[in-house]
């Protein structure tokens, strides 16, 4: 036996030794040798002052929207609040915020507060408030709420696009309404797009690291080694609902334009280039002839949009804008989201092999720059969907002489009552609803707070009747 150990430990000798050796060969060791650095990585300062920002959030509804439940409900991904399923009214759910402001201005995630009757904030000195919702944005899943008081502790945005694969990260939750926790990683990938949220909220561009998160950490923290915040956590990897080895939170250049833009006017200023766009697969490349992967392709351009008003094509290949390389969709809608409509970018384009920038003004979504305000923020961010009008064709089909067509659902109102996509609405609250004018008129000058909306499926023959109770 002790021969074997005395092999063993000579083995591991030689072993250490032969390393050391071939290190020291330069001749025998071409790999490029990286910077030795001695400087001890510090984060006790940045979680001194993170964990006393971070909240606890505790909500009570009526009615809970089970889309994140669906999203998370696979054998991959699980929401991380504290939330229960399919329970019984009324319902407690409790997540994790950060005040961004002395004044009680906090940013959390949408799914911690939607269709919240009741918000409770707790702090990390134990102090509790009640707080007012401020704005949600369902399309990038962010929320911002207020408490009224003043000095508070809070942290300051940092450039999320500056942010390192690699560089020390720590990840703040106050889940269990004890006191701040705090947890250490790196980050692990930039503008990853989990497709966990519904097409016409595409809004996703995650970084993703391996700082341990768990239940009720959702709408927390993300800082660096400053203290500042990089990042509002959002969703895990796992099977079982707990910690596996990735997290993954919402950019926090994305994070300080929704809150900013909630804090104004209380809806987001989205801007849009006019294009449907594409990642580039190595098939899609050999079919162009593209010499290599770089950017997103093109695939539709919008007559009325920005994206044709400076000549850009479908076939078309986006290679950055303002100097950011968008290589993929997910990264393009991450630079977007950071810009309101009517500034001006530049757009790097590769047309027919021929590299070119031109200056784009960017537009909304009615394709104009003009302010989106809360009171005719329009049916489509009230309800959480989109329509379009019927064609001649369609209401021949549907036995009707009027109505709109729901053609995407986000994270809404709709969704939550049960609507299913492609659902023609042709009456709320006893007004007929021919077009998609007669829909923003009706929103424009609605007093209601409960709405009756009639329509039919595409069997044309049913008459269906959702009741929906606005906040």
């Amino acid at each position: 036996m002790m021969k074997m150990i005395c092999k063993l430990l000579l083995s591991s000798v030689l072993c250490c030794s032969f390393l050391f050796l071939e290190a020291q060969n330069p001749a025998e060791n071409n790999a490029q040798k990286l910077p030795k650095s001695s400087n001890f990585v510090d984060l006790t300062q940045a979680a001194e002052h993170s964990v006393q920002a971070v909240v606890h959030i505790k909500t009570e509804f009526k009615q809970k929207n089970s889309t994140w439940d669906n999203f998370f409900g696979n054998p991959f991904w699980e929401e991380f609040f504290g939330r229960p399923r399919n329970s019984e009214y009324p319902v407690m759910a409790a997540g994790s915020g950060v005040i961004i402001s002395a004044n009680g201005y906090i940013i959390t995630n949408n799914h911690v507060v939607e269709d919240a009757e009741k918000i409770t904030v707790s702090l990390n000195d134990k102090r509790e408030f009640n707080a007012t919702l401020v704005g949600t944005d369902a399309d990038a899943d962010l929320a911002l709420i207020k408490i009224e008081s003043s000095n508070l502790p809070y942290l300051t945005f940092g450039n999320s696009d500056k942010v390192r694969i690699g560089e020390w990260v720590l990840a703040v939750g106050n889940p269990f309404n004890l006191t701040s926790t705090v947890t250490a990683g790196i980050v692990s990938a930039k503008a990853r797009n989990l497709s966990i949220l519904d097409e016409s909220a595409n809004i996703e561009s995650y970084i993703q690291t391996d700082a341990a998160v768990n239940q009720g950490n959702s709408g927390g923290a993300l800082v660096n080694v400053q203290g500042e915040l990089i990042g509002i956590n959002s969703a895990i990897a796992s099977g079982n609902g707990y910690y596996t080895g990735y997290s993954f939170a919402i950019p926090s250049n994305i994070a300080r334009k929704v809150a900013n833009d909630l804090k104004t006017y209380g809806v987001v200023q989205r801007a849009y280039l006019g294009v449907s766009i594409m990642d580039i697969t190595p098939k899609k490349a050999e079919e162009m002839k593209l010499d290599n992967l770089e950017g997103v392709l093109v695939n539709m351009v919008d007559a009325n949009g920005a994206a044709s008003q400076v000549g850009l094509e479908e076939g078309d290949v986006i290679l950055a804008i303002n100097d950011s390389k968008t290589n993929s969709a997910s990264e393009l809608r991450e630079v977007l989201m950071q810009h309101s409509p009517g500034e001006t970018v530049r757009v790097k384009v590769l047309h027919k092999g021929q590299e070119s920038v031109k200056e784009l003004r960017l537009l909304n979504r009615q394709g104009n720059t003009d302010i989106v305000e809360l009171s005719n923020a329009t049916a489509e961010s009230v309800l959480g969907a989109s329509f379009n009008d019927l064609s001649k064709r369609e209401l021949n089909f549907y036995r009707i002489t009027g109505g709109v067509k729901v053609t995407n659902l986000g994270d809404g109102l709709l969704r939550q009552s049960g609507v299913k996509k492609g659902f023609v609405i042709t009456m709320i609250n006893g007004r007929i609803i021919s077009d998609t004018g007669d829909l923003e008129k009706f929103f424009r000058n609605n007093q209601d707070k409960y709405l009756a909306i009639e329509g039919v499926y595409d069997n044309g023959y049913y008459k269906y009747t959702y009741t929906i109770q606005l906040r």
